[in-house]
Order: structure tokens, then C-alpha cells, then sequence
């Protein structure tokens, strides 16, 4: 099925299932520990080995050798496999660095090795008996000292690195009212609970891998060409993920290493990386360096504003895509945006929830309000007289649906908006207290996703697709959207994911994964719907399919009936047509935080946070609130503690564990509130519906860097806002 023109009224309308709150159907499984993952999968039959990786600990250079004599003589001890057996590997498409690093080593913990012992305790000591003898390199490790040295990339899924629009230095120079100012986020880590994991066995030239993957078909793709083996010999599973935030988007170490160590081992290998490695090993969320300029009228109507970025990557990687949000979110005649890329060798830069908008609105919406500020509007007013209904760089192309005054509208009504006074001017006590805010903005995507949809003699719906559930409830929503377009009670829909043997999905990533993986369950429905009707012998155009049955006229027949012995199968791939090219497809919202900072200490503490989001229909409420409370906690971490460190001599993440990489805790986050516009968008698809799991990260830090201004008077341009930045230009404890 291909969606080229708006959806009209189709059977999701009648929201008997799709868009009720509706508990998760995976979740007993997980409360009660029966959901299997990565690296729980065991058989008693099976003789499993132990994998423990071997990292480089230098950020470049080479390999000139590696003893392993200790550790194959260590007890336990099954086989030992190094970079240097295995020799230069070819890389998947996905991939920046090297997996298995051969002789090169290109960032500090690149995986060059892996102990297999009878026991995980075994691997671990005989790995630290290994020895490795380097020739070290020079390597650039920081930003803002390689920032003179970026270059202008090439373009990147399709976007230009530059864009400009109007004569944005002449109108710069003329505005009355001007901001020009320079922001910085740090490198972020993903921190998700479940380390990397997989379990690899070969059954003579085939593979079979468990593990935690986002994109099932993006990893056996590339995975098959790392090994330099046929596509369709690897069976790849991933039914159950414990969070990813886009670090396991991409193939990892953990699946290569596992796959050469059951060929050594002869036998099945399990491979955990540690703790450490996640963050050196794997991906990370770039730092940016970003300048925001920003010329109105006394009026408060924006005529100039640009939006320069600065981020560093290994050779051949991507840029932080920082100033996308700025190209679309607020009217000006006279624009600019350009983003420069440096070459660092520090580990690989790569996508971590909502990439691009996440940090560049933790800049944007900082200098919104100081623009405001400086016009004597108030920011939501300020935000308002410069929205836009279009895309600014091309004000042909209209927004599908865009309600970001509304958000933020409703959000100042149900916040108590009008009791912000200014800056440091409300106190509590030890605590100065602040409200800020900030807009929420997320580009809608969508990408071509398969399924395949069973019915049965007994009138129940089997649903089959390799889409994955990272924590978003992509099993409920999948299986709301069967039973709404089957006719049935969702009891009656089971839901396997995770799997290549099924069609092949859209994946869990970019927010494009509950739209475009329900679209292509609603178009394998639409076939499966259509195979019942000339089974049954029904005129199509005035069939229902409701309670277990399908009626025409005065005929009615059970679902189960049209099944028969054998069963029908539907199967289907959504795709896409160019309504994403002729209309602005986006997510909108706003954030709104009370803050308080100790007078004393600087410490700030979150008190209230509440976001008013406008995604389209929502599928089901419940999940939907869980992804946006997820992200404001993300987002409320991004503000007030979450940086990796940069040993700048050695390049490497020094806070690699979770004990030196602060996350928000319990303790740090305050009541919640979430709230969704009652919309539908029927240009994104079928579904009417958008993501929503991004959205709710964009603009959190940024609002509460806003309400610790209104609180103190203090103004923070570079994250984390930790008690530091501020404690030295407190006012005087009374």
C-alpha cells in the first residue's frame, strides 16, 4: 500500500480500541521477569560460553601486538580471538568506526578482542591477562579547540549543511533589538538500563544472534557484510529491548565479537559488554558549539535570526544536526543556518534521542527568551507573534497541522503562568523560585514498514513484523491497531516482534516507529480484510467488521468462519508518497518548569513540570504519557547534570559508568503532567497519528535553564547547569 493522498474515514476512526488507555499487554511479562532478553535467552540443553571483551586503551594508533598465551593457559579458558587473527574486517554501511578494530585503532575501548571461557568469572581474569603493546598516535580531543579547524560537510539524509534565505547580515545589522550569543552542549551519553548484549550460534554456515537491536534489518544487513557472509543465513531476534535512546540503532560490537567467538568456541557464546564500554565503545551524543543571532522590531516580530553549529566527529562521520528546528519553528523574512564539522578522535557521534532538535533547542529556546527579555514581551507572547503556518524557507509548503500557540496557551492556563513575576523577585524561604518555559519541536518521520496478519480457525489475529519495542508499547499499539481494524477484542490479537524471519519493519528510532509500524499493520489488515470479504462472498463496500464478526446488510458470519481450517494470511508494506515533500510534516509542544535554587548553594531542584503536546491522534494515552514523562525526566538529566567527561590527553570518557554519568533519579524529578491536544493529522497517515517519543525530550532543558533565570537573574548558556555556574553570582543570603 502506498499513502499518496490525506487519509479519509477508515476503521481506525471508530477508536473502539485504538486510542483508548489501554495497559500495556507485554507488561506481566515484564513485572513478573518472564520477558527474555538479550542475554537471559538460555536453554539447559545448551552449553553456553562466556565472552568478555578486550578494549584498545589508547584513542589511536596501532596494534603491534597481543599476547594471549597467559590467558589460554588461564582455567576455563575455551578460545581467545584477537583483532590480529581476524584481520581487517569490511564495515557495514551504518557504521563509522570499525567494530573489530584489526591493527588500526581508531577510538579509546574499539573492541580488539574477546576471552571465551566456561563462565562469565573465568572470561573477565583471563581477559586481564592479555597484553597488548601499542604505538600511540596524535589524536584531536576536544571541540572548541579543533573548532577552528571544521569543515562544511557534505549534505546528510538529505539536508544541506547551509541554508539561507533573504539578506540576513543586512537585516541583522538594521534590527532594532538584537541578541548574539554563544551556547554549548556537552557530549551526552545514552545510559540505557540494558548494557549491549548478544547470543550468537552457528549451525554450520548459518547464524542465529539474540540480542538488543532497534533495527533488526539494519543490523542483519550490515552484520552480513562485517562477516562477509549471505544476508539470508543469519537469523537475527530481538523481541525485547531494555531501552536504547538510539544507541542501538546501528550494529554493535557485542553481536560481532559474539559471532566470531561461537566459530572459535564451536558452541554457543554469550557477550555482555561492560558497564565502561557502553559509553567509549559504542555511540554518544556529540557536543555542540552554537551561535544564535537574532534581529526584530520593537514590535517583538523576529527579521533577521541565524543559527551556527560546531560539532566534532571521527573521519567520515556525521555532523549533530543542531540547527534543523531553527530552519522551520519560527517566521523571519531573513534566515541563515550552517553547521560546520570538526574531526576528533574521541568515540563515534552518532544519533541519541530526538538528534539535532534535542540540542539545538536547548539553545534556541534559551535565546528566545532572552530576546524576549530584551523586548520587554513575555516569551510565550514573543514565541506567538512569530509563529508561522509554513516553513519558512519555503513558504509554499504549508505545515499538514500545526498548533503550537495552543500548546502553549493551554499549557500558561493549566501552569499558572501569570504568576511568574521577574527575574529573582519570588522567594520561599532558603529558595529563590522560577518559572520557565520553552517550545517543543520534533520533524515527523516516516519510514516504509511491513507486517504479516494471521486469523485463525478460532477467530484470533496473530500479527507479525520484525518492528521492535525498545519501552515505547509498540506491542500494545500494535496490537490496538489489529483488533480496531479486525473487529475484535485486542484479548484476541497476539503480537510477535523482534524477528527477521518476519516482513520487514520501520524499527524503533527517530520517532517514526509507532506511526509507521501501525501503518503497515493497518495496510496488512486492509489485505487480510479483503481476503475474508471474497472468502465470505460479501459486496466490499458495505462490509463491518465488529465483535468477532463481519456483516453485510442483514448477513452476519463470525470472523472465525471465513478463517477455515487453513487460515488467511494478510501481508503488506506501507509506503510513502510525497505528502512528507509538499507539506511540513511536524510534532509540537511546550514545557513548562517551576524551579528552586538555594540561595545558598546554587543547587535547584525541580518542583513542577508540565508539557502540553500536539502529535496527531494519539494511539493510546497511556504509553504515550509514559514516553513524554521519560523524556522530561531525559531532559531535566540534560539540564542539570549529564556530561561525559573528556580525559583530553588520553581521549577517552572518563565518567563511563553510571556512578560518574549522573542521570536523573526519583529523587531529582517532581509531580509530572502531561497533556495531549485532542487532533488527528490526516497527511501523516492512515493512522492520523505521529510520534510523540522525541517530542517530549525537545525544549525540557531548555525550560528549565529558563526558570532557573526567572529564579535567580542568572543566566546559563552552557549545560550542564550545574550549582557551579551559578553559586558565585547568587545574591546575598538574607
Amino acid at each position: 500500500m502506498k499513502f499518496e493522498t490525506p487519509a479519509g474515514i477508515n476503521p481506525i476512526d471508530q477508536m473502539k480500541v485504538v486510542g483508548q488507555p489501554i495497559h500495556r499487554i507485554d507488561g506481566e511479562l515484564k513485572t513478573t521477569g518472564r520477558a527474555m532478553y538479550a542475554y537471559e535467552w538460555h536453554d539447559p540443553d545448551i552449553g553456553y560460553a562466556y565472552g568478555y571483551p578486550l578494549g584498545a586503551t589508547i584513542a589511536k594508533g596501532r596494534i603491534l601486538s597481543i599476547d594471549t598465551n597467559d590467558a589460554k593457559a588461564a582455567p576455563g579458558v575455551v578460545a581467545v580471538v584477537t583483532a590480529l587473527d581476524i584481520g581487517k574486517l569490511k564495515r557495514g554501511s551504518k557504521n563509522v568506526a570499525n567494530l573489530f578494530a584489526g591493527d588500526q585503532v581508531q577510538h579509546y575501548h574499539q573492541a580488539i578482542g574477546i576471552v571465551v571461557a566456561e563462565t562469565f568469572e573465568a572470561a573477565r581474569a583471563a581477559a586481564a591477562l592479555v597484553k597488548v603493546e601499542y604505538e600511540v598516535g596524535a589524536g584531536a580531543f576536544d571541540l572548541a579547540s579543533a573548532k577552528s579547524t571544521a569543515t562544511k560537510p557534505e549534505a546528510q539524509a538529505g539536508s544541506e549543511p547551509d541554508t539561507s534565505v533573504g539578506d540576513f547580515d543586512g537585516a541583522f545589522r538594521q534590527a532594532a533589538v538584537t541578541l548574539d550569543a554563544v551556547y554549548t552542549t556537552p557530549d551526552q551519553a545514552h545510559s540505557m538500563m540494558e548494557p549491549f548484549a548478544s547470543i550468537a550460534a552457528w549451525n554450520g554456515d548459518e547464524l542465529t544472534v539474540w540480542t538488543s537491536s532497534q533495527m533488526i534489518d539494519w543490523w542483519r544487513e550490515d552484520l552480513a557484510t562485517t562477516l562477509g557472509m549471505d544476508k539470508q543465513k543469519i537469523h537475527l531476534m530481538s523481541p525485547f529491548i531494555g531501552g536504547g535512546f538510539g544507541g542501538k540503532l546501528f550494529l554493535r560490537a557485542d553481536t560481532v565479537l559474539a559471532a566470531f567467538a561461537a566459530k572459535a568456541a564451536r558452541r554457543p557464546v554469550k557477550v555482555a559488554l561492560p558497564r565502561p564500554f557502553l559509553v567509549n565503545n559504542s555511540t554518544h551524543r556529540p557536543a555542540t558549539i552554537q551561535r544564535i543571532r537574532i534581529g526584530a522590531g520593537r514590535d517583538g516580530k523576529i527579521t533577521a535570526i541565524g543559527h551556527e553549529s560546531w560539532s566534532g566527529n571521527l573521519p567520515g562521520g556525521d555532523l549533530e544536526t543542531a540547527v534543523m528546528q531553527t530552519r522551520l519553528l519560527y517566521a523571519g523574512a531573513n534566515r541563515m543556518t550552517a553547521m560546520r564539522l570538526a574531526e576528533l578522535d574521541l568515540p563515534e557521534g552518532n544519533a541519541m534521542r530526538a538528534p539535532g532538535e534535542a540540542p539545538g533547542l536547548m539553545a534556541l529556546e534559551i535565546a528566545m527568551d532572552e530576546m524576549a527579555e530584551k523586548l520587554g514581551m513575555d516569551p510565550i507572547a514573543f514565541r506567538a507573534l512569530n509563529d508561522t503556518q509554513v516553513d519558512p524557507e519555503h513558504p509554499k509548503r504549508p505545515f499538514s497541522h500545526r498548533n503550537l500557540i495552543g500548546c502553549m496557551q493551554l499549557g500558561a492556563e493549566k501552569f499558572g503562568w501569570n504568576k511568574r513575576g521577574k527575574p529573582g523577585s519570588r522567594r520561599e524561604g532558603g529558595l529563590l523560585i522560577g518559572l520557565g518555559m520553552a517550545a517543543a519541536f520534533r520533524n515527523n518521520l516516516v519510514l516504509p514498514s511491513g507486517a504479516r496478519v494471521r486469523l485463525d480457525d478460532k477467530g484470533d489475529i496473530t500479527v507479525e513484523t520484525d518492528m521492535t519495542d525498545i519501552g515505547t508499547g509498540s506491542y500494545t499499539i500494535i496490537a490496538q491497531t489489529a483488533a480496531e481494524m479486525m473487529g475484535v477484542a485486542i484479548d484476541r490479537v497476539g503480537v510477535h516482534l523482534g524477528d527477521s524471519r518476519f516482513p520487514v519493519s520501520a524499527g524503533s528510532g527517530g520517532q517514526f516507529g509507532a506511526n509507521s509500524s501501525t501503518s503497515g499493520v493497518y495496510a496488512a489488515c486492509v489485505k487480510l480484510r479483503e481476503a475474508v470479504i471474497r472468502k465470505l462472498g460479501f459486496n466490499s463496500g458495505d462490509v463491518v467488521f465488529e465483535d468477532g464478526h463481519v456483516r453485510s446488510g442483514n448477513r452476519s458470519v463470525p470472523l472465525a468462519q471465513a478463517a477455515g481450517a487453513e487460515g488467511l494470511v494478510g501481508e503488506d508494506t506501507m509506503e510513502w508518497g510525497d505528502l512528507t515533500t509538499t507539506h511540513q510534516q511536524s510534532t509540537f509542544g511546550a514545557h513548562f518548569v517551576e524551579v528552586g535554587v538555594d540561595v545558598a548553594t546554587g543547587e535547584t531542584r525541580l518542583r513542577r513540570m508540565l508539557a502540553v503536546c500536539a502529535a496527531g491522534r494519539i494511539l493510546n494515552p497511556i504509553t504515550a504519557r509514559s514516553q513524554v514523562i521519560g523524556a522530561m525526566t531525559m531532559g531535566a538529566g540534560l539540564a542539570l547534570s549529564e556530561e561525559l567527561a573528556v580525559d583530553r590527553r588520553r581521549g577517552f570518557f572518563v565518567n563511563h559508568d553510571l556512578a560518574g554519568y549522573e542521570v536523573a533519579v526519583h529523587a531529582d524529578i517532581p509531580h509530572q503532567d502531561v497533556i495531549f491536544l485532542d487532533e488527528t493529522d490526516p497527511m501523516s497517515s492512515p493512522m492520523k497519528a505521529k510520534g510523540i517519543g522525541e517530542l517530549g525530550l525537545c525544549g525540557v532543558s531548555a525550560a528549565i535553564a529558563n526558570a532557573i533565570h526567572n529564579a535567580t537573574g542568572i543566566r546559563v548558556r552552557d549545560y550542564p547547569m550545574t550549582l557551579d555556574k551559578l553559586i558565585d553570582r547568587l545574591p546575598d543570603v538574607a
